[in-house]
């Protein structure tokens, strides 16, 4: 009875046959590289944009709450947010919730800067003295608004840092004069620089004070009044911030007497983590379902040439198996051979995937990363695809009846 070859021998003869056929190897690896390094890197991508959304969102403060004209409905739909959002409605959260430290009315616009021959199209926002430190904003050069600023609704401005290299690239900001609307605005500070949120860079904002926004830019509603874009809202610290939320909420469904639906919306730092991570882990599962198709091709491409390379080996395993080579023998042959193309494929795939992650995190501001169990994953995975693709054509090769093959001699 015939025994069985040794492990090593048999791996040995893989090892030999692929050699052999250099170029056909190398291009059946192939696929299982680009699949790999398209999960790796896709991975990391989709990582990478959440760890940026994350960021973003932490500069808004654990403790900061929204208040934002319409539900989540409205918003949904994009129909017109509506202007029922007062500056009462401001009032009423400072002095009647107990769990609230300050709060900070905004209207924003997009408008037209100009100073001298430049021009720029940025955010303007009115704002009261709170926004500074509800925001956790800071003046790098000159003041913020001031509470004389408010009440005397002056035509002051503060800058972001990105609009300064704009409109005054060549000279200091502070103490030179803009114009928004036709009016005429003095400069009195910059701000620190801030970064973007949701693709809202804030560097590139303009600060006016919340009278003025409203006497010589947007007007009053003819019937709510002044109508906010939003009021941001300070939590006494971040475990009262729940409390704050639910206080908010029932004191705006009294003054706006609803019945039914709200006609506002009271968002946290954690709603919109959520939501960014719900987003933001789907788009990473999808990514990397598009890479697993690459790698599932990869393993298609695999059994395909070891198919060919069954039909081109009959005679030598006609041969083997009449010299005593075994049908576990010839198994165990193809599935090496199979496995090896697809671990190395994996491999180099891996190697590949993680230099361009790390380009990505270099050379662009996403933060892409990936971690360390994703890559043993994927190395894993493309060597289970070898084998599960090299199953077919090693049973193939395995099954050949001697007598026929060495026919073909």
């Amino acid at each position: 009875m015939a025994s069985t070859l040794p492990l090593i021998e048999t791996v040995s003869m893989a090892f030999s046959t692929l050699k052999a056929n250099r170029l056909r190897s190398l291009l059946t690896m192939l696929g299982i590289v680009i699949g790999n390094a398209s999960v790796i890197t896709l991975v990391g991508v989709g990582r990478g944009a959440q760890n940026l959304a994350e960021a973003q969102l932490s500069n808004l403060g654990a403790n900061v709450l929204f208040v934002v004209p319409g539900n989540n409905d409205t918003r949904r739909r994009g129909v017109a947010f509506p202007r029922n959002l007062v500056i009462e409605d401001s009032d009423a959260i400072a002095e009647q919730v107990p769990s609230v430290k300050e709060v900070a009315p905004q209207i924003s616009s997009s408008e037209v800067i100009q100073a001298g021959a430049r021009s720029a199209t940025s955010s303007i926002s009115g704002v009261t003295p709170a926004f500074l430190p509800v925001r956790n904003f800071e003046v790098a050069r000159g003041r913020f608004i001031s509470d004389l600023d408010l009440r005397g609704a002056r035509n002051v401005v503060v800058i972001g840092p990105d609009l300064v290299n704009k409109l005054f690239p060549t000279s200091a900001a502070v103490g030179k004069s803009l114009r928004i609307k036709d009016q005429s605005f003095e400069v009195i500070g910059v701000m620190a620089p801030k970064g973007a949120v949701f693709g809202n860079n804030q560097d590139e904002n303009a600060y006016i004070p919340l009278t003025t926004m409203v006497s010589r830019l947007t007007g009053r509603d003819p019937t709510y009044g002044v109508s906010l874009s939003f009021i941001s809202v300070e939590a006494k610290n971040e475990e009262s911030t729940g409390a704050a939320k639910f206080q908010i909420t029932n004191l705006l469904r009294q003054r706006h007497r609803i019945l039914r639906d709200d006609d506002f919306a009271v968002r946290s730092q954690k709603d919109a983590l959520s939501i960014v991570n719900t987003i933001s882990g789907g788009l990473t599962l999808m990514l990397a379902a598009i890479g697993g198709i690459s790698l599932l091709v990869g393993g298609i491409g695999i059994m395909n040439i070891m198919l060919v390379a069954v039909s081109e080996r009959t005679e030598e395993i006609g041969l083997r198996k009449a010299l005593g080579a075994r049908n576990s023998d010839v198994l165990s042959q193809f599935l090496i051979e199979s496995l090896v193309l697809a671990s190395f494929g994996g491999v180099i795939g891996t190697a590949v995937g993680i230099g361009a992650v790390t380009t990505i995190g270099v050379l662009t501001p996403l933060p892409a990363a990936i971690g360390i169990s994703v890559v043993l994953v994927t190395v894993s995975l493309s060597g289970s695809i070898g084998l599960i693709f090299g199953v077919l054509p090693a049973r193939r090769a395995a099954r050949l009846d001697p007598i026929v093959a060495l026919r073909r001699l």
